[in-house]
């Protein structure tokens, strides 16, 4: 009788939990999407959501041109399919000049959005950091960053200025180098020979592969356009694109930087590879002055279409 008792008891169990799973749709778990809950011992994945600013330029060429001395990518990104080639070039005393890389991101978010903007017949590169290293010291950012993030302390802007061998990178180029180069009223080092940093020779080495036929570079703080030259005279490209972003900007254009002696300077190292080049100084080390540099690269670009 007992026996009895309990077959009768686990087949109305057997029941109950039948009419339980014919309520719920077939299926015991309980999951709004209707899908299946597989267990896993593998922890879960979180996967970040990328920033609205760079999903803008998620379908756009980007490369890593090289590493800096830290290891941190050096990025291009690049727009238009033209045979001529212009290239943009910000952060190179990273931190310390961090507008100006922060211009540069704010460019790349213009062509992105408005790419016709760009003559058919030419192509826009634009490194926007070529010092991440320095970037991070005063932003903690070696990419995108917002303003606030910014160091207030000069000592660490200061710092930020060079990369992570304390080389400045705008005294490491081939023209006129020197060990010891001149920056304000200090020395500071040009590195232990032209292209000794990875920064620097990772820019040579894209130029020479590429071959862009104009360049502009921006720092801080001086606000002025400044036109290149290495011991042969300014180029004529260089005089019109000079004259063209000092216009269309409003900035005054100038034919030399010489407030001090400048050593292994960038711009006069495209000069010397035959490439017209700008320096665009940025009037603080704070604003971007976008509307002004945009004015100035349309100049640029319709001059680079004719």
């Amino acid at each position: 009788m007992k026996n009895i008792v309990l077959i009768i008891g686990g087949l109305l169990i057997v029941a109950a939990a039948g009419f339980f799973i014919f309520l719920s749709g077939g299926s015991t778990t309980v999951n709004n999407d209707k899908e299946p809950v597989v267990p896993s011992t593998e922890q879960p994945v979180v996967e970040e959501m990328p920033n609205e600013e760079i999903m803008e330029v998620e379908n756009e060429p980007i490369s890593v041109i090289g590493k800096s001395v830290a290891g941190n990518d050096i990025m291009a990104y690049h727009f238009g399919k033209g045979e001529k080639e212009v290239l943009f070039v910000g952060g190179t005393h990273g931190g310390y000049s961090w507008n100006t890389a922060l211009l540069n991101f704010e460019l790349i978010d213009w062509f992105s959005s408005n790419e016709s903007i760009i003559p058919d017949n030419v192509k826009v590169t634009v490194i926007p950091v070529l010092n991440p290293d320095g970037l991070e010291t005063v932003t903690g950012s070696t990419g995108r960053f917002n303003p606030s993030d910014a160091s207030k302390v000069e000592s660490e802007k200061i710092a930020g200025r060079f990369n992570a061998n304390e080389v400045d990178l705008n005294r490491n180029f081939d023209c006129e180098w020197k060990a010891a180069g001149t920056w304000q009223n200090r020395t500071v080092s040009g590195g232990s020979k032209p292209f000794s940093e990875p920064e620097s020779s990772a820019l040579r080495t894209y130029v020479l592969e590429n071959k862009p036929v104009a360049a502009v570079t921006w720092y801080s703080a001086a606000g002025g356009v400044y036109a290149s030259n290495c011991k042969k005279g300014i180029l004529p490209g260089t005089k019109s694109m000079t004259e063209l972003f000092a216009k269309a900007s409003g900035y005054s254009a100038y034919e030399e930087f010489d407030y001090y002696e400048i050593t292994g300077d960038m711009v006069n190292w495209f000069a010397s590879q035959n490439i017209p080049a700008i320096s665009v100084l940025l009037t603080n080390h704070e604003n971007t002055e976008l509307s002004k540099n945009k004015a100035g690269v349309e100049a640029i670009l319709k001059y680079l279409a004719e």
